[in-house]
């Protein structure tokens, strides 16, 4: 990691009151979480976008049952 960033990191995590590790586990943290929303977001999308499936008379049940048979 370059000098300067990692002079800009500490200089931050000291602003905050915190170590270098403690300021980039945050901000590690932070991330995953946004990027956990984003694929749920984008999960949610798609499946407003297929909307209901109509499996008929025994649903999935028996289309798992119709599966099965066939082989």
């Amino acid at each position: 990691m370059p000098d300067d960033l990692l002079e800009r990191l500490d200089a931050q995590a000291r602003a905050n009151r915190e170590t270098r590790s403690g300021f980039l586990q945050r901000l590690a943290e932070r991330e995953m979480e946004s990027a956990d929303r984003h694929r749920r977001d984008e999960i949610e999308r798609l499946l407003d976008a297929i909307g209901t499936v109509d499996l008929g008379v025994g649903g999935a049940a028996r289309l798992i049952r119709e599966d099965r048979e066939s082989h």
